[in-house]
């Protein structure tokens, strides 16, 4: 009977691919994760470190690190992550040599609450807790102000966040007992009465005006209160 060299060659290279497949297969299950790469997305100022993050990397009671990448549940991690009040977003990946990586976006504060507690307002009206590591520049809010309903002061502080003029000189935002809202500017100490948000654009026009024409006259230093609660005039009480 004649033999079929070429059958067995191709039968044994078949079953050497298949053994060095299941080798590596197994060996990559059982591949020990690399310590967290931790990369923020976005604005340099860190609120949260590198080091809080990776000991949010929690499953089965212990950090990520030296534990088998067939366990890792990425899912896990991202809820875990994103469970941080600093953490607006939170993507992890995992690399075929087990090495784990975390991108993180942080929320982005526009205003301060300083009343019965102090905490941050984000630019989404979220509750932001303070920062140990860094201490954002944006406008103080005062007065009434209760964490469960901050529509009021987050309408105000978003409009100061996107416009330039305003992100520039607002300095204070207070929330007054009926929820009308007053202002204080960097450089002059009058106090600016907004009133209600209704027809805040123009409102807002009509300050900047106000503002332009005292200074060129030099005469903001004159006033204690500028109101801009009617919409087509802007009153003035001097000192």
């Amino acid at each position: 009977m004649k033999i079929n060299y070429n059958y067995i060659k191709i039968t044994g290279l078949v079953l050497l691919v298949g053994f060095l497949y299941a080798f590596s297969a197994d060996r990559n299950r059982t591949r020990k994760v690399q310590n967290p790469q931790i990369n923020f997305m976005g604005e340099n100022n860190l609120f949260i470190t590198e080091t809080t993050v990776s000991k949010l990397l929690i499953q089965n009671q212990r950090t990520v690190a030296e534990q088998p990448k067939e366990i890792i549940d990425l899912n896990e991690l991202e809820i875990a992550l994103k469970s941080h009040p600093m953490i607006k977003k939170a993507e992890v990946f995992m690399s075929v040599n087990a090495e784990l990586s975390a991108e993180i976006e942080q929320k982005r504060p526009i205003a301060r609450v300083h009343a019965n507690a102090s905490y941050y307002v984000d630019d989404e009206g979220s509750v932001m807790p303070l920062s140990p590591n860094y201490s954002a520049r944006v406008p103080l809010v005062t007065g009434n102000v209760k964490k469960s309903n901050l529509d009021i002061v987050y309408q105000f502080a978003k409009a100061v966040d996107e416009d330039e003029f305003l992100k520039k000189h607002v300095i204070e935002i207070r929330q007054n007992d009926d929820n009308t809202i007053d202002f204080r500017i960097r450089q002059n100490d009058f106090i600016v009465h907004l009133g209600t948000l209704n027809q805040l654009e123009k409102k807002i026009n009509n300050f900047k005006a106000f503002y332009q024409k005292g200074l060129k006259d030099k005469i903001l230093d004159t006033y204690k209160k500028v109101n801009l609660k009617f919409d087509k005039q802007v009153i003035c009480t001097k000192k």
